[in-house]
């Protein structure tokens, strides 16, 4: 994980009360940039809820005396039609985004048009009927859920249930339904642990819920209405899992404890966080018999240069003690947000005002914007499809792809 100044990340204000109250949206000016998505290059419409979960058997780790509750979001193939465009982040979050979006931008709040800006998958449309399978992500540290949507999207129009999840209290917000907004609440000292403890007892409890939600049971803490047939699409013999940084972190140390996730990728998180010595990592120190795929950056490993199993001594450690299928890719001018939708929000602001150098040499980096969101299109879809879906891809090096290396195995 690295913990860098950037649109919304690991440097979140915690001097925060736990909760925001409601209050009314704030009104953006005629002028505001407004956001534009790239499309979906998979065959379906995608679709899109969310759920309010609580896990009444877990204190939560960072408030004690509450219940753990969750805020997580499925995306799925969906039939189309004519449905209201999700937005991209709840009105709440989006302002309290707003306010630190426009600090690192170097613009004030207001220039960007975070409260009106939607996706293009549908709120709560029609499902696909169709087994599915099933991929979770988890975000870096203190990135709310949405900022991964531009890949989640991809992957649900490719034929996959997608669940994003947001981990409260360590988000920067998460928005809950009635108008709460839980923002980001560290304990004082070191809570690296206690993070990574507190994420895969997350990701687990969502997969115990999919579960209930595959038995035809609704776990929306009040019951809301979910898409029909929902439930039914999801094959739980069929589950992966991908996240960026901490979210990269998660996916690897819940596959040393939960075999339902057979197959994950780290985007660019690195796995010794929180432990002086990587070996004492029982993440690092077993490896995976399953599929893993490690995907780095050019500017995030050791002294500034590029994360790799080769440079990184985690990566390093987790790849020798790893005995199944593995790769490792490389994107040497790429930043640590060049894996989530950074890559694609901040060139477009570009075309309106100067961004500050600094926030674009320390998130995308200078690789081209278009080439990469190309291959991380087909890169991470082709990953899935081999081992969810048993389609063997072509793992090399390629002219299609010249922003990134494999790296040696």
């Amino acid at each position: 994980m690295v913990t860098r100044r950037t649109l919304f990340g690991a440097t979140a204000a915690v001097a925060l009360t736990p909760f925001l109250p409601v209050a009314a949206a704030t009104a953006t000016r005629s002028t505001a940039v407004p956001l534009r998505f790239p499309r979906s290059t998979g065959p379906y419409p995608v679709g899109t809820t969310e759920l309010h979960l609580v896990d009444s058997r877990r204190g939560d780790p960072y408030l004690p005396g509450r219940p753990r509750e969750l805020m997580i979001s499925l995306w799925y193939p969906s039939i189309g039609g004519r449905t209201e465009r999700a937005p991209y982040l709840p009105p709440l979050l989006a302002q309290l985004y707003a306010e630190q979006a426009a600090d690192a931008l170097d613009q004030p709040v207001g220039t960007v048009d975070w409260t009106g800006a939607r996706n293009h998958a549908g709120l709560s449309s029609p499902v696909l009927p169709g087994r599915r399978p099933i991929v979770v992500f988890s975000p870096g540290f203190g990135v709310p859920r949405g900022l991964g949507s531009v890949m989640v999207a991809e992957l649900a129009s490719r034929g996959y249930v997608v669940v994003t999840v947001d981990h409260t209290y360590e988000a920067a917000g998460v928005e809950f339904p009635g108008g709460r907004l839980a923002v980001q609440t560290l304990p004082q000292g070191s809570y690296a642990l206690l993070a990574r403890s507190a994420r895969v007892s997350d990701v687990r409890f969502v997969l115990d819920q999919l579960g209930r939600l595959a038995r035809g049971q609704n776990p929306d803490a009040a019951q809301r209405r979910l898409p029909r047939g929902l439930g039914d699409v999801l094959d739980l013999t069929r589950i992966g899992a991908f996240g960026h940084s901490a979210g990269g972190i998660t996916t690897a140390d819940v596959m040393d404890v939960d075999p339902r996730v057979r197959a994950g990728i780290n985007m660019d998180g690195t796995l010794a966080y929180g432990y002086p010595n990587p070996a004492d990592s029982p993440t690092v120190a077993h490896g995976t018999q399953r599929p893993f795929l490690l995907m780095g950056a050019g500017g995030t490993g050791p002294h500034g240069g590029p994360q790799t199993h080769l440079t990184e001594p985690s990566w390093g450690m987790y790849w020798n003690n790893s005995s199944g299928w593995k790769r490792d890719l490389n994107v040497p001018s790429g930043q640590h947000y060049t894996f989530i939708d950074h890559q694609v929000l901040i060139p477009w602001f570009q075309r309106f005002f100067a961004v500050p150098p600094e926030l674009i040499a320390n998130s995308i980096g200078t690789v081209d914007p278009e080439r990469i969101l190309r291959s991380l299109r087909t890169y991470i879809p082709a990953f899935f499809d081999q081992h969810l879906r048993g389609r063997p891809g072509a793992w090399q090096n390629s002219p299609r792809h010249p922003d990134v290396t494999f790296v040696g195995r």
